[in-house]
């Protein structure tokens, strides 16, 4: 144990700060909102807060992907829209089978990011100027399919309204998923370890691994308990957890994740190693257009409706903010799956309180805008920290 905290220690001091500040700030903005009201903290509260994640938080979860290449995209929330707005008429209006509509959406998102990807890498359109322009392109295609109603209401009794609203798992079925997925956590790490070990790397200790697994496991417990004893878990906040995880293997386990981390740290490097830099960009980018799409139709599917105001206001920056705040470097090549799910966290959290406190979302957008500067900065002094001291 003390080997795994002088660990810490070092990178932290080699300006490897990882997920602790987000971390430290999320317990610092709950301990503010739970002595301002103490709802906030209550199981009914945050059991709404899951389930308000889950939408951002995929949309997220693509930002994060191109951000991890060292580009943006401003259009996700324009996307999202146009792709509630593409699964309530198919499904409402034409009568699709809600399976083909679901399809049909993502679709939608994937085509955008596929466009994205052929422009930037053909033409060489800054990312920047390119999503900015789809956002606008995407929120008039958003109206033109909408009509003149503007508003498409899905049918409460449909399974898609029935996912999002009101499908919860039972308390056993929690427990067990959450004793699984940490055997699977530990299972892995073991491993690795012994690969690394077998090739003479150096590796965590069994010891180590079983300390932070027993940990996990407890605190995963608790928290699923506690959850429990309102609603309990929403199936949409699971699904969100799953495609977290997926994400994360995809990234750290696959020679595509590689290649994203490759091209986000040094484009002509990742060129002469052999990665078909091009490839990349383009899946980067119809990757976050997929995800935007999804989290459009799970705040539809939320809503219960897809009208003009789906995936305007505050989505792009709240989904932006999210990756942000939740560790990846606006730089490219830093950053992981996770960084979707804390940051949507810290998102929600300061939504959720100050609403709590009958607060408006003047204040909300400051408080937002505060903490993602902070971000931002931590992101910066990081970065020198690592060049001063060789690494990276």
């Amino acid at each position: 144990m003390q080997e795994a905290a002088s660990l810490v220690v070092a990178r932290i001091r080699g300006g490897d700060l990882g997920p602790l500040p987000v971390i430290v700030g999320l317990a610092v903005i709950w301990t503010v909102f739970q002595t301002l009201n103490p709802v906030f903290l209550s199981s009914t509260n945050l059991v709404n807060l899951t389930m308000q994640c889950a939408a951002i938080g995929t949309i997220a979860l693509g930002v994060v992907v191109v951000l991890l290449v060292g580009e943006i995209d401003l259009s996700v929330g324009s996307v999202s829209g146009l792709a509630a707005a593409v699964l309530t008429v198919t499904f409402v209006q034409l009568q699709w089978n809600p399976v083909l509509a679901i399809a049909a959406a993502i679709a939608t998102g994937l085509c955008a990011g596929l466009l994205y990807g052929f422009i930037f890498t053909r033409f060489g359109v800054p990312s920047f100027i390119l999503t900015l322009a789809g956002l606008l392109g995407f929120l008039g295609l958003q109206l033109k399919v909408l009509g003149d109603t503007g508003s498409i209401n899905l049918p409460f009794t449909s399974w898609i309204v029935l996912f999002a609203q009101r499908m919860f798992l039972p308390a056993w079925a929690s427990y067990v998923l959450v004793v699984a997925a940490v055997a699977v956590s530990v299972g892995s790490r073991v491993r690795l370890a012994r690969r690394r070990a077998a090739a003479n790397l150096d590796s965590q200790s069994l010891l180590s691994i079983g300390v932070r697994g027993g940990v996990l496991l407890v605190l995963l417990l608790g928290a699923t308990w506690y959850l429990n004893l309102s609603r309990g878990v929403g199936v949409m906040f699971v699904f969100f957890l799953a495609l977290v995880v997926t994400m994360d293997i995809l990234l750290t386990r696959t020679r595509w994740g590689r290649a994203i981390y490759a091209v986000g740290g040094s484009q002509e490097a990742a060129r002469r190693a052999g990665i078909r830099v091009g490839r990349i960009f383009v899946s980067a980018f119809a990757l976050c257009s997929s995800f935007a799409a999804l989290g459009g139709i799970l705040a539809a599917a939320h809503l219960a409706a897809a009208n003009q105001s789906s995936g305007v206001g505050d989505t792009n920056l709240n989904a932006i903010a999210a990756a942000v705040i939740g560790g990846t470097s606006l730089f490219g090549g830093r950053g992981s799956a996770y960084s979707a799910l804390i940051g949507v966290l810290v998102i929600q959290s300061i939504s959720s309180g100050l609403t709590l406190l009958n607060l408006d979302s003047s204040v909300r957008y400051m408080v937002t805008g505060v903490v993602l500067v902070l971000a931002v900065i931590i992101d910066a002094m990081s970065r020198r920290t690592r060049a001063a001291t060789g690494r990276g």
